[in-house]
C-alpha cells in the first residue's frame, strides 16, 4: 500500500527514465478508462495497487483538477451503482484517504448540487465525516415535511444524527491523543457538539409532543415551512408558540416551550405575546389567563411581563367581546398600564377614573393623557371633565404651596 499525495510523489516518477511528462495526460486518460472498466466489472481483476504503473497513474490523476476525477471516475461509478467498488479501490490504495481528501470533498459538493443526498450520505459515511453525515440526517428529517405527524414518522433520522455525533466525540477523544483528524472531515468543538446533541434531543421531544397533539386534533395547522429547532431564532420562537398552543391547554406544552426559550436564549416576552395574540384570534380567553399563570410561575419572568402580554392582546380589542375585554384589563397589575389599556380600547371614562386615584403628580400626567385622547377622538364630555379636574388640581396645588410659605 502506497500513501499518495502531492508532496509524496515517488522519486522514480520524477526521473528521466520514468514515463515522460509529455505522456502524462494520455496515460492518465487511459488509466481513467481502465478504472471505469474495472469498476464496471466489479474489480474482479483489479490491478495491484502497489504496482509502479498504478501508482504513477494515480499520482497523475491527483495532479489533475477534481473535475477529472468526478467526470471520469466518480460519476460513472455512482450512476452504475458501483460506488462501493470505487470506495474499496480508493481505500486499498490509501486507507486513511488523505490523498483523496480534495477529490472526495469535490465529490460531496457535486452530489449536493445535484440534490443526490442519499448518495452523499453514503459517501460521507465512507469518509467517516460524522459531523456532515449528522447534518445530512437532519435534512432527511425536516426536508419537505408538512406536518409534525410526518416528522414523527422520520424520528429515526434524528437518532442517526445523534449517533454520528456520539461517534465523532469518541473519535476526537482518541485522535487528540494519537493523531490529527483528516483535513477533509468537518471539525467541531466539543461544546458545539454537545449543544447540537441537546438540540436534537429537544427536537425529538417537540416532535413526539406535537405528533401526539396532531393525532388528537388539538394542534392547529401551521404555515410552511414547518418550524423546527434547526432554523433561525424566529423559527425557534414559532416552535415554542406551536408547542404552547398545541396541547389540550397552554399548561400542557408550556414546560417544553419554556425549555426551548431557555436553551436558545430567545426573547421570551415577545414569544408569549405572539402566543397570546393567537389565542385572541382563536377566542380562547381563558387560555390567556392560564398563559399568564404559567409565565408567572416559571420563575424567570419579569414583573412587567404579564402586563406586556395583556397590553399586546388588547391591540386587537375590536374582536374581543366586552365582558372578556374588561376581564383582561382588570388582570393588569400596574395602574399606569391599566390607564394605557383603557385608552387603547377607547374607554376614556374608565381611564380617567383610574388616573385620578393616583398620587397627585402622577395623576396629573395621566389625566393629561386622557384629555389628549379625548381631544383626538372628539369626546367633548371627557375633555371637559379632564380640564375641570386639572384646573381644580392646579388650584389645590397653588393653595397648598402658598400655605407652606
Amino acid at each position: 500500500m502506497l500513501p499518495l499525495g502531492r508532496n509524496k510523489v515517488p522519486g522514480w516518477i520524477k526521473q528521466d527514465e520514468g514515463p515522460g511528462a509529455a505522456h502524462r495526460p494520455c496515460v492518465c486518460h487511459l488509466w481513467t478508462r481502465r478504472m471505469q472498466k474495472e469498476i464496471q466489472n466489479g474489480c474482479r481483476a483489479a490491478p495491484d495497487p502497489g504496482s509502479r504503473l498504478v501508482t504513477f497513474c494515480f499520482v497523475l490523476l491527483q495532479e489533475s483538477p477534481p473535475e477529472v476525477f468526478i467526470e471520469g471516475i466518480f460519476q460513472p461509478s455512482y450512476k452504475s451503482g458501483k460506488l462501493h467498488v470505487l470506495e474499496n479501490l480508493l481505500e486499498s490504495i490509501d486507507a486513511p484517504l488523505e490523498s483523496w481528501g480534495e477529490y472526495l470533498l469535490a465529490a460531496c459538493q457535486h452530489l449536493q448540487k445535484k440534490n443526490y443526498y442519499h448518495i452523499l450520505y453514503e459517501l460521507q459515511q465512507f469518509m467517516k465525516d460524522q459531523v456532515r453525515a449528522a447534518m445530512t440526517c437532519i435534512r432527511f428529517f425536516s426536508h419537505k415535511a408538512k406536518t409534525y405527524t410526518e416528522l414523527g414518522e422520520k424520528l429515526s433520522w434524528l437518532l442517526k444524527a445523534r449517533d454520528h455525533l456520539k461517534i465523532y466525540l469518541q473519535e476526537t477523544s482518541r485522535s487528540s491523543k494519537k493523531k490529527k483528524t483528516p483535513f477533509f472531515r468537518k471539525k467541531m468543538t466539543t461544546a458545539d457538539v454537545s449543544r447540537h446533541m441537546n438540540t436534537l434531543q429537544l427536537q425529538m421531544e417537540v416532535t413526539r409532543f406535537l405528533h401526539r397533539c396532531e393525532s388528537a386534533g388539538t394542534s392547529q395547522t401551521t404555515t410552511l415551512p414547518l418550524p423546527t429547532l434547526f432554523g433561525n431564532n424566529h423559527m425557534k420562537m414559532d416552535v415554542a408558540c406551536k408547542v404552547m398552543l398545541g396541547g389540550k391547554n397552554v399548561e400542557d406544552g408550556f414546560g417544553i416551550a419554556f425549555r426551548v426559550l431557555q436553551d436558545f436564549q430567545l426573547d421570551a416576552a415577545a414569544t408569549y405575546c405572539r402566543a397570546a395574540r393567537q389565542l385572541v384570534e382563536q377566542g380562547k380567553y381563558s387560555e390567556i389567563r392560564q398563559l399568564l399563570k404559567c409565565v408567572s410561575e416559571s420563575g424567570m419572568a419579569a414583573k412587567s411581563d404579564g402586563d406586556t402580554i395583556l397590553l399586546n392582546c388588547l391591540e386587537a380589542f375590536k374582536r374581543i367581546p366586552p365582558q372578556e375585554l374588561e376581564g383582561l384589563i382588570q388582570a393588569i397589575h400596574n395602574d399606569d398600564n391599566k390607564v394605557r389599556a383603557y385608552l387603547t380600547c377607547c374607554k376614556l371614562r374608565s381611564a380617567y377614573l383610574i388616573a385620578v386615584k393616583q398620587e397627585h403628580s402622577r395623576a396629573t400626567l395621566l389625566v393629561q393623557q386622557v384629555q389628549q385622547a379625548a381631544t383626538s377622538s372628539g369626546d367633548a364630555v371627557v375633555q371637559d371633565i379632564c380640564a375641570q379636574w386639572l384646573l381644580t388640581s392646579h388650584a389645590r396645588g397653588a393653595l397648598g404651596s402658598g400655605s407652606r410659605k
